[in-house]
């Protein structure tokens, strides 16, 4: 039997670079993709690309990573954006599956229609919630201009920020020794956005 793990590291040692912009590409708005580790993916990118793990069998180049990561959050959001197009409402309507829940869809939808456009900047820094709201700007006929803007914007502030975080924070030997507590702070702090979005909403209510 196969032994597979979606762990940053295992990830990363297999599949390499072509194996990290296919996760943060599928991450970025795919229904198959919600489940796979965007954040802790290109925060441990950022180590290994700093040296900090000479152990691993794999290097990475940080001038290449960077490039990569950025168009696979960028095109992975195109994709996600043209097939809510195509096939509009029609995923909500969609039965509970192995890859697929409403649940998610809906909070996506909610999360779009009370921050507009800017969701889709916000958004990249919400799990799930990522990969669901380029489908929902998609359905919702978002003017492609405004959408193509938004998702340049957040897919590289979101992208190139964290692989950047991991690089210069994974050189710290704190981090480097604790490393699974650092990937589990870098899924919090990434939630820090949102909640300050969501504090500044309750205010004006």
């Amino acid at each position: 039997m196969i032994a597979f793990s979606l762990a940053p590291a295992y990830l990363i040692q297999t599949f390499g670079l072509i194996g990290i912009a296919a996760i943060i590409f599928a991450e970025s708005g795919l229904f198959i993709g919600f489940f796979l580790p965007g954040d802790s993916l290109l925060f441990m990118a950022g180590a290994i690309a700093a040296g900090v793990f000479a152990s691993l069998s794999v290097s990475l180049s940080l001038w290449v990573l960077l490039p990569t990561v950025a168009v696979a959050a960028i095109a992975g959001d195109q994709v996600g954006y043209g097939f809510g197009n195509r096939v509009g409402p029609a995923p909500f309507n969609r039965p509970n599956s192995r890859w697929f829940h409403q649940e998610h869809l809906q909070r996506a939808q909610v999360f779009f229609d009370e921050h507009g456009p800017k969701a889709l900047v916000l958004a990249r820094f919400v799990p799930i919630v990522r990969t669901f709201t380029p489908i929902v700007a998609g359905a919702s006929r978002m003017s492609y201009r405004s959408f193509v803007t938004y998702n340049v914007i957040g897919g590289a502030v979101w992208s190139l920020g964290v692989v950047l975080l991991g690089y210069f924070f994974g050189q710290v030997s704190l981090v480097r020794d604790h490393i699974e507590i650092a990937l589990m702070g870098v899924v919090a702090v990434s939630l820090i956005p949102i909640g300050v979005e969501m504090a500044k909403s309750r205010r004006k209510a």
